[in-house]
Protein backbone atom coordinates (compact mmCIF):
# COMPACT_ATOMS: atom_id res chain seq x y z
CA UNK A 1 0.00 0.00 0.00
CA UNK A 2 1.30 3.45 -0.95
CA UNK A 3 1.51 5.76 2.04
CA UNK A 4 0.08 9.26 1.84
CA UNK A 5 2.81 11.84 2.33
CA UNK A 6 2.28 14.41 5.07
CA UNK A 7 2.88 18.15 4.58
CA UNK A 8 6.06 17.82 6.68
CA UNK A 9 7.29 15.05 4.38
CA UNK A 10 6.54 17.03 1.22
CA UNK A 11 8.29 20.10 2.62
CA UNK A 12 11.30 17.95 3.52
CA UNK A 13 11.53 16.68 -0.05
CA UNK A 14 11.80 20.27 -1.27
CA UNK A 15 14.64 21.36 0.99
CA UNK A 16 17.95 22.33 -0.61
CA UNK A 17 20.46 20.97 1.90
CA UNK A 18 21.21 17.46 3.16
CA UNK A 19 21.79 17.73 6.89
CA UNK A 20 24.58 15.90 8.71
CA UNK A 21 22.01 13.81 10.57
CA UNK A 22 20.32 12.83 7.33
CA UNK A 23 23.64 11.89 5.74
CA UNK A 24 24.65 9.82 8.77
CA UNK A 25 21.34 7.95 8.87
CA UNK A 26 21.42 7.35 5.08
CA UNK A 27 24.89 5.81 5.38
CA UNK A 28 24.00 3.64 8.38
CA UNK A 29 20.81 2.52 6.66
CA UNK A 30 22.96 1.01 3.92
CA UNK A 31 25.69 -0.59 6.02
CA UNK A 32 23.76 -2.13 8.93
CA UNK A 33 23.03 -5.83 8.18
CA UNK A 34 19.32 -5.57 9.04
CA UNK A 35 18.39 -9.09 7.94
CA UNK A 36 21.03 -10.76 10.12
CA UNK A 37 20.26 -8.62 13.17
CA UNK A 38 16.50 -9.08 12.86
CA UNK A 39 17.09 -12.84 12.63
CA UNK A 40 18.87 -12.70 16.01
CA UNK A 41 15.93 -11.11 17.81
CA UNK A 42 12.99 -12.57 15.82
CA UNK A 43 12.59 -15.82 17.88
CA UNK A 44 12.06 -13.72 21.02
CA UNK A 45 9.89 -10.99 19.52
CA UNK A 46 6.16 -11.00 20.43
CA UNK A 47 3.94 -12.55 17.75
CA UNK A 48 0.82 -10.60 18.72
CA UNK A 49 -1.09 -13.65 19.95
CA UNK A 50 -2.20 -11.78 23.06
CA UNK A 51 -2.99 -8.09 23.33
CA UNK A 52 -2.40 -5.47 20.67
CA UNK A 53 -0.33 -6.35 17.58
CA UNK A 54 3.40 -5.59 17.98
CA UNK A 55 5.17 -2.96 15.91
CA UNK A 56 7.31 -4.16 13.02
CA UNK A 57 10.54 -5.78 14.23
CA UNK A 58 12.89 -3.94 11.87
CA UNK A 59 11.19 -0.63 12.64
CA UNK A 60 11.68 -1.14 16.38
CA UNK A 61 15.31 -2.18 15.81
CA UNK A 62 15.90 1.01 13.83
CA UNK A 63 14.36 3.05 16.64
CA UNK A 64 16.55 1.23 19.17
CA UNK A 65 19.75 1.93 17.22
CA UNK A 66 18.81 5.58 16.73
CA UNK A 67 18.33 5.80 20.49
CA UNK A 68 21.86 4.45 21.00
CA UNK A 69 23.47 6.72 18.39
CA UNK A 70 22.03 9.88 19.91
CA UNK A 71 22.04 8.88 23.59
CA UNK A 72 18.28 9.37 23.96
CA UNK A 73 16.08 8.27 26.83
CA UNK A 74 12.85 6.39 26.07
CA UNK A 75 10.71 9.58 26.32
CA UNK A 76 13.41 11.47 24.39
CA UNK A 77 13.29 8.89 21.59
CA UNK A 78 9.50 9.19 21.33
CA UNK A 79 9.78 12.98 21.08
CA UNK A 80 12.55 12.69 18.45
CA UNK A 81 10.21 10.62 16.28
CA UNK A 82 7.66 13.42 16.42
CA UNK A 83 10.24 16.19 15.94
CA UNK A 84 12.61 14.87 13.25
CA UNK A 85 11.61 13.96 9.70
CA UNK A 86 15.04 12.43 9.04
CA UNK A 87 14.65 10.06 11.99
CA UNK A 88 11.10 9.14 10.97
CA UNK A 89 12.27 8.32 7.45
CA UNK A 90 15.13 6.20 8.76
CA UNK A 91 12.69 4.29 10.98
CA UNK A 92 10.12 3.93 8.17
CA UNK A 93 7.40 6.04 9.82
CA UNK A 94 4.99 8.34 7.98
CA UNK A 95 3.01 10.72 10.20
CA UNK A 96 -0.17 10.46 8.11
CA UNK A 97 -0.29 6.66 8.20
CA UNK A 98 1.74 5.23 11.08
CA UNK A 99 1.27 5.39 14.83
CA UNK A 100 4.49 6.46 16.52
CA UNK A 101 5.57 4.01 19.26
CA UNK A 102 5.20 5.48 22.73
CA UNK A 103 7.95 5.48 25.35
CA UNK A 104 6.67 2.29 27.04
CA UNK A 105 6.86 0.38 23.73
CA UNK A 106 10.41 1.67 23.19
CA UNK A 107 11.29 0.65 26.76
CA UNK A 108 9.92 -2.88 26.31
CA UNK A 109 11.90 -3.39 23.12
CA UNK A 110 15.09 -2.11 24.78
CA UNK A 111 14.64 -4.64 27.58
CA UNK A 112 14.17 -7.56 25.17
CA UNK A 113 17.85 -7.95 24.07
CA UNK A 114 18.96 -7.44 27.68
CA UNK A 115 16.64 -10.16 28.99
CA UNK A 116 17.82 -12.76 26.46
CA UNK A 117 21.53 -11.77 26.24
CA UNK A 118 21.10 -10.90 22.57
CA UNK A 119 23.54 -7.99 22.49
CA UNK A 120 26.48 -10.43 22.41
CA UNK A 121 24.84 -12.00 19.34
CA UNK A 122 24.36 -8.54 17.79
CA UNK A 123 28.09 -7.87 18.23
CA UNK A 124 29.01 -11.32 16.86
CA UNK A 125 26.65 -10.95 13.87
CA UNK A 126 28.14 -7.57 12.93
CA UNK A 127 31.70 -8.91 13.21
CA UNK A 128 30.77 -11.95 11.12
CA UNK A 129 29.36 -9.55 8.50
CA UNK A 130 32.62 -7.58 8.51
CA UNK A 131 34.70 -10.76 8.35
CA UNK A 132 32.76 -11.96 5.28
CA UNK A 133 33.73 -8.71 3.56
CA UNK A 134 37.37 -9.23 4.64
CA UNK A 135 37.36 -6.09 6.78
CA UNK A 136 38.11 -7.89 10.06
CA UNK A 137 41.22 -10.02 9.54
CA UNK A 138 42.29 -10.93 13.12
CA UNK A 139 46.01 -11.27 12.33
CA UNK A 140 47.00 -9.24 15.38
CA UNK A 141 45.39 -7.64 18.43
CA UNK A 142 45.80 -4.28 20.15
CA UNK A 143 44.54 -4.25 23.75
CA UNK A 144 43.42 -1.18 25.66
CA UNK A 145 40.90 0.02 28.25
CA UNK A 146 38.92 3.16 29.01
CA UNK A 147 37.02 4.40 32.04
CA UNK A 148 33.32 5.27 31.94
CA UNK A 149 32.07 7.42 34.79
CA UNK A 150 29.15 6.52 37.06
CA UNK A 151 27.25 8.89 39.36
CA UNK A 152 29.27 9.13 42.61
CA UNK A 153 26.48 10.82 44.56
CA UNK A 154 24.78 9.09 47.51
CA UNK A 155 21.78 11.44 47.40
CA UNK A 156 19.33 8.70 46.44
CA UNK A 157 16.75 6.44 48.06
CA UNK A 158 19.30 3.89 49.31
CA UNK A 159 21.88 6.59 50.12
CA UNK A 160 24.63 4.56 48.48
CA UNK A 161 26.60 4.32 45.26
CA UNK A 162 26.13 1.54 42.73
CA UNK A 163 27.85 -1.46 44.44
CA UNK A 164 28.99 -2.86 41.07
CA UNK A 165 30.94 0.29 40.26
CA UNK A 166 34.23 1.13 41.97
CA UNK A 167 36.93 3.75 42.31
CA UNK A 168 40.36 3.77 40.71
CA UNK A 169 43.19 6.23 40.31
CA UNK A 170 44.52 7.30 36.92
CA UNK A 171 47.44 9.65 37.11
CA UNK A 172 46.62 11.97 39.98
CA UNK A 173 42.85 11.77 39.51
CA UNK A 174 40.35 9.41 41.11
CA UNK A 175 37.55 8.00 38.92
CA UNK A 176 34.36 6.18 39.95
CA UNK A 177 32.61 3.91 37.48
CA UNK A 178 33.38 0.96 35.24
CA UNK A 179 36.07 0.00 32.74
CA UNK A 180 35.70 -1.15 29.13
CA UNK A 181 38.48 -3.45 27.87
CA UNK A 182 38.81 -4.06 24.13
CA UNK A 183 40.73 -6.28 21.77
CA UNK A 184 41.12 -4.41 18.47
CA UNK A 185 42.20 -5.75 15.08
CA UNK A 186 45.65 -4.43 14.11
CA UNK A 187 44.88 -4.18 10.40
CA UNK A 188 41.46 -2.53 10.42
CA UNK A 189 41.22 -0.90 13.86
CA UNK A 190 37.85 -2.64 14.41
CA UNK A 191 36.99 -4.13 17.80
CA UNK A 192 36.71 -7.94 17.89
CA UNK A 193 36.38 -8.49 21.66
CA UNK A 194 34.81 -6.47 24.49
CA UNK A 195 34.93 -7.06 28.24
CA UNK A 196 33.32 -4.80 30.86
CA UNK A 197 34.51 -4.78 34.48
CA UNK A 198 34.34 -2.58 37.52
CA UNK A 199 36.87 0.27 37.43
CA UNK A 200 39.34 -1.17 39.93
CA UNK A 201 40.17 -4.22 37.76
CA UNK A 202 43.69 -3.76 36.38
CA UNK A 203 44.05 -3.67 32.59
CA UNK A 204 46.53 -6.56 32.67
CA UNK A 205 44.06 -8.87 34.42
CA UNK A 206 41.56 -8.62 31.56
CA UNK A 207 44.14 -9.18 28.81
CA UNK A 208 43.71 -12.99 28.40
CA UNK A 209 40.01 -12.49 27.64
CA UNK A 210 40.78 -9.99 24.88
CA UNK A 211 42.97 -12.31 22.75
CA UNK A 212 41.38 -14.76 20.31
CA UNK A 213 44.41 -17.07 20.31
CA UNK A 214 45.41 -16.81 16.65
CA UNK A 215 47.37 -13.57 16.84
CA UNK A 216 50.70 -13.15 15.12
CA UNK A 217 51.24 -9.89 17.03
CA UNK A 218 50.03 -8.27 20.26
CA UNK A 219 50.24 -4.54 21.04
CA UNK A 220 49.52 -2.69 24.28
CA UNK A 221 50.57 0.22 26.47
CA UNK A 222 52.77 0.06 29.58
CA UNK A 223 49.90 -1.24 31.69
CA UNK A 224 50.25 -4.65 30.02
CA UNK A 225 53.96 -5.15 30.73
CA UNK A 226 54.81 -8.74 31.70
CA UNK A 227 58.15 -10.47 31.24
CA UNK A 228 56.46 -13.85 31.51
CA UNK A 229 53.91 -13.05 28.79
CA UNK A 230 56.68 -11.62 26.62
CA UNK A 231 58.70 -14.85 26.83
CA UNK A 232 55.60 -16.97 26.16
CA UNK A 233 54.65 -14.88 23.13
CA UNK A 234 58.12 -14.98 21.62
CA UNK A 235 58.35 -18.73 22.21
CA UNK A 236 55.14 -19.13 20.20
CA UNK A 237 56.36 -16.88 17.40
CA UNK A 238 54.08 -13.97 18.34
CA UNK A 239 55.46 -10.43 18.03
CA UNK A 240 55.26 -8.74 21.46
CA UNK A 241 54.46 -5.09 20.87
CA UNK A 242 53.80 -3.97 24.44
CA UNK A 243 55.57 -0.72 25.37
CA UNK A 244 58.59 -0.97 27.66
CA UNK A 245 58.19 0.45 31.16
CA UNK A 246 61.03 1.93 33.18
CA UNK A 247 61.93 -0.02 36.30
CA UNK A 248 62.19 1.72 39.69
CA UNK A 249 65.09 4.21 39.82
CA UNK A 250 66.02 3.45 36.22
CA UNK A 251 65.36 5.19 32.91
CA UNK A 252 64.55 3.67 29.58
CA UNK A 253 67.47 3.33 27.19
CA UNK A 254 67.56 5.30 23.95
CA UNK A 255 66.68 2.09 22.09
CA UNK A 256 63.67 1.45 24.31
CA UNK A 257 62.45 5.03 23.85
CA UNK A 258 62.74 4.67 20.07
CA UNK A 259 60.97 1.30 20.17
CA UNK A 260 58.12 2.74 22.26
CA UNK A 261 57.68 5.59 19.80
CA UNK A 262 57.48 3.17 16.87
CA UNK A 263 55.00 0.89 18.67
CA UNK A 264 52.85 3.85 19.71
CA UNK A 265 52.43 4.87 16.07
CA UNK A 266 51.02 1.39 15.36
CA UNK A 267 48.76 1.06 18.40
CA UNK A 268 47.32 4.58 18.00
CA UNK A 269 44.44 2.98 16.07
CA UNK A 270 43.23 1.34 19.29
CA UNK A 271 41.96 4.75 20.43
CA UNK A 272 39.76 5.32 17.38
CA UNK A 273 36.81 3.13 18.51
CA UNK A 274 36.85 4.89 21.89
CA UNK A 275 36.68 8.25 20.12
CA UNK A 276 33.61 7.15 18.17
CA UNK A 277 32.03 5.71 21.32
CA UNK A 278 32.58 8.83 23.43
CA UNK A 279 32.54 11.70 20.96
CA UNK A 280 30.38 10.50 18.07
CA UNK A 281 27.83 8.58 20.17
CA UNK A 282 28.31 10.60 23.38
CA UNK A 283 28.81 7.61 25.69
CA UNK A 284 30.82 9.13 28.54
CA UNK A 285 28.68 8.13 31.52
CA UNK A 286 26.80 4.95 32.42
CA UNK A 287 23.03 5.12 31.89
CA UNK A 288 21.98 2.25 34.15
CA UNK A 289 22.84 0.61 37.46
CA UNK A 290 24.83 -2.62 37.52
CA UNK A 291 27.30 -4.12 35.07
CA UNK A 292 24.83 -6.39 33.25
CA UNK A 293 22.65 -3.64 31.72
CA UNK A 294 25.64 -1.44 30.97
CA UNK A 295 27.52 -4.34 29.36
CA UNK A 296 24.52 -5.00 27.10
CA UNK A 297 24.50 -1.37 25.96
CA UNK A 298 28.28 -1.32 25.45
CA UNK A 299 28.15 -4.40 23.21
CA UNK A 300 25.44 -2.80 21.08
CA UNK A 301 27.40 0.44 20.88
CA UNK A 302 30.59 -1.33 19.78
CA UNK A 303 28.68 -3.27 17.10
CA UNK A 304 27.44 0.09 15.79
CA UNK A 305 30.91 1.62 16.23
CA UNK A 306 32.46 -1.06 14.02
CA UNK A 307 29.85 -0.43 11.33
CA UNK A 308 30.40 3.32 11.54
CA UNK A 309 34.19 2.96 11.24
CA UNK A 310 33.88 0.54 8.29
CA UNK A 311 31.01 2.39 6.59
CA UNK A 312 33.03 3.88 3.72
CA UNK A 313 34.50 0.50 2.78
CA UNK A 314 31.10 -1.19 3.11
CA UNK A 315 29.49 1.50 0.93
CA UNK A 316 32.23 1.03 -1.69
CA UNK A 317 31.65 -2.74 -1.68
CA UNK A 318 27.91 -2.16 -2.01
CA UNK A 319 28.41 0.24 -4.92
CA UNK A 320 30.71 -2.22 -6.67
CA UNK A 321 28.11 -5.00 -6.29
CA UNK A 322 25.41 -2.76 -7.81
CA UNK A 323 27.64 -1.92 -10.78
CA UNK A 324 28.41 -5.60 -11.38
CA UNK A 325 24.69 -6.41 -11.36
CA UNK A 326 23.99 -3.64 -13.85
CA UNK A 327 26.73 -4.94 -16.19
CA UNK A 328 25.38 -8.49 -15.91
Amino acid sequence: MIKQASFASLAWDGKKKITKREQFLNEMNQVVPWVELCAVIEPYYPKGENGRPPKGLERMLRIHFTQQWYGLSDPGMEEALYDSESIRRFCGIELMDDAIPDESTILQFRHLPEAHQLTEKFFAAVNAHLTRHRLLLRTGTMVDATLIAAPPSTKNEKRSRDPEMSQTKKGNTWHFGMKIHTGTDVDSGLVHTVKVTTARVHDKKAMPDLLHGEERSVFGDKGYVSDEDKRTARANGVFWGVLDKAKPKKKLSAGQVKRNRQLSSVRAKVEHPFRVLKRQFGYVKVRYKGLMKNTAQVLTLFALTNLYMARRMLLAIREQSVQQLQIA
